[in-house]
């Protein structure tokens, strides 16, 4: 079994300035190099809340943030990289030889005793298969790396995995509006409110007013709506930031 760790390894610097720069010198007529001199945090926090406001947020590209993931399933990984303004490196399973494999366990399985024990008699099970044919497919003449690459076929969406993604602010913001929302699925949800919570850490006037469509406007999802906007509002607001 494996728990979700989110950790903001690297992001540009004093992103709240360089997007209040790159917006300003579109109608400044001085340079960057005098206009980081002379600005204010008062400033930038003023100017990027009208610049957010208004839905200017091509210049929120020139930022970007790297996440180290640790403790998510294929299947929130397959969900990840749907993202697709972004930069994915993924633990390989043709490279490493996984012998005694790392499994997330959803919380509804958690909560019930008999489905848990199901599941977790699943996920032994394919581990000894893999292990089998590893063994097989080595015996009869495959390279270790020949027989992990198709031995992992038997693996579950269930698998756990490793990932660095980078993405630049204005995906983020996307990535958040659509993940944050109630109506995602649990474990990719759980990650973005991780991730928000990061990069309201990093850049907190730019990243002030992200979370799913309800939390500072009205719901996007029309009919399919959970009609709550009082959860996502509740956790955004009890980080803060």
């Amino acid at each position: 079994m494996s728990k979700l760790k989110v950790k903001l390894i690297a992001h540009t610097p004093d992103p709240d300035k360089v997007v209040s720069m790159a917006a300003k010198l579109c109608y400044s007529p001085i340079g960057v190099e005098e206009m980081s001199e002379k600005i204010t945090s008062e400033e930038v926090e003023k100017f990027l809340g009208m610049l957010i406001s208004l839905g200017h947020e091509s210049p929120v590209e020139h930022t970007s943030f790297t996440f180290a993931i640790e403790g998510i399933s294929r299947a929130c990984s397959h969900q990840i990289v749907r993202h697709r303004i972004a930069s994915y490196s993924q633990q390989s399973q043709r490279y490493v030889r996984l012998s005694d494999f790392e499994y997330i366990i959803p919380p509804s399985i958690e909560a019930d005793e008999k489905a848990k024990a199901l599941y977790i008699r699943a996920m032994d099970r394919a581990q000894e298969d893999y292990n089998a044919l590893v063994e097989a497919l080595m015996n009869d003449g495959r390279t270790e790396k020949e027989a992990i690459e198709d031995a992992r076929y038997v693996f579950p969406n269930a698998c756990e995995t490793k990932i660095v993604v980078t993405m630049n602010a204005r995906s983020l913001f996307n990535f958040f509006e659509h993940r944050c929302c109630e109506r995602a699925q649990w474990e990719i949800r759980e990650l973005a409110y991780q991730m928000l919570e990061e990069c309201k850490k990093a850049a907190p006037v730019l990243f002030r007013k992200c979370g799913p469509s309800c939390y500072t406007g009205t719901c996007k999802e029309g009919r399919m709506s959970c009609k709550h906007p009082e959860i996502p509002r509740g956790r955004i607001e009890k980080m803060g930031l």
